[in-house]
């Protein structure tokens, strides 16, 4: 005899089976991941139109499908099943997909808390990966990068810390570090890597400007803007290797 227990059990079988097979077909290796790259897009034109017309509501819903996007593409672009998985990248996409969908709310302090550190697990994973690729030994023959990226830190927690209440300043303070780690690192991989990470960091920066009450016309698009061209930059550049 079949019941309502029964029925309900079945439903949640199959629905688990369609998930699995629409992961693995997003997953699937082609070679080149076009698709999801269209995809990606796609979902980031109306982002920023939604974010244009109004920055917050029911039309930025497909945000956080924005970093999924671009993992289906690092997943697709691969030769073959066994081809290795970047993981750090996948893991520091991951992160931002939390991000995202928690700074849907970003007025909302505790939102905005765990958007940053959503973001922080981020900026670890690739600061990771680029320490992999080798970006110490870039570093090494310019060390000046490292410099002039401590300094701009310092300089913008300055500038950005008095607008701030005082229980985000060492919260931003030590995310904004994490941050600028990652973009040093990655100019000390290369051009593509350093152009996104520099992307990612003036879109944060526009972020902190905003909680500080540094508002401006256009700011919420630009956020938007230089946060998704430099995670274009940073995925699109990332070997397929780990």
């Amino acid at each position: 005899m079949t019941t309502p227990v029964t029925i309900l059990a079945t439903a949640l079988e199959r629905g688990a089976c369609r998930t699995r097979r629409a992961a693995a077909r997003l997953a699937r290796p082609d070679g080149h991941g076009r698709g999801a790259l269209a995809a990606f897009g796609a979902l980031a034109a109306a982002d920023l139109l939604a974010t244009a017309r109004r920055p917050r509501g029911a039309a930025r819903a497909g945000k956080p499908l924005l970093m999924p996007s671009l993992a289906a593409h690092v997943l697709r672009r691969r030769e073959t099943a066994d081809a290795p998985v970047p993981g750090t990248l996948l893991a520091g996409l991951a992160c931002a997909t939390a991000g995202d969908t928690a700074l849907l709310a970003d007025e909302y302090e505790p939102a905005f808390l765990l958007g940053m550190a959503a973001f922080l697990g981020t900026q670890v994973s690739y600061t990771a990966g680029y320490l992999r690729r080798g970006a110490l030994t870039g570093l090494r023959r310019r060390p000046w990068i490292a410099a002039a990226g401590l300094a701009g830190w310092a300089a913008a927690n300055a500038a950005v810390a008095p607008g701030l209440d005082k229980r985000l300043r060492a919260p931003v303070a030590g995310y904004s570090l994490a941050l600028t780690a990652m973009a040093v690192t990655a100019l000390g991989t290369g051009a593509r890597a350093g152009t996104g990470a520099l992307a990612f960091l003036g879109s944060d920066l526009l972020i902190g400007l905003r909680a500080a009450g540094h508002v401006f016309p256009g700011q919420e698009v630009a956020i938007m803007a230089g946060y998704l061209f430099g995670q274009y930059l940073i995925t699109t550049g990332w070997p397929v290797t780990p």
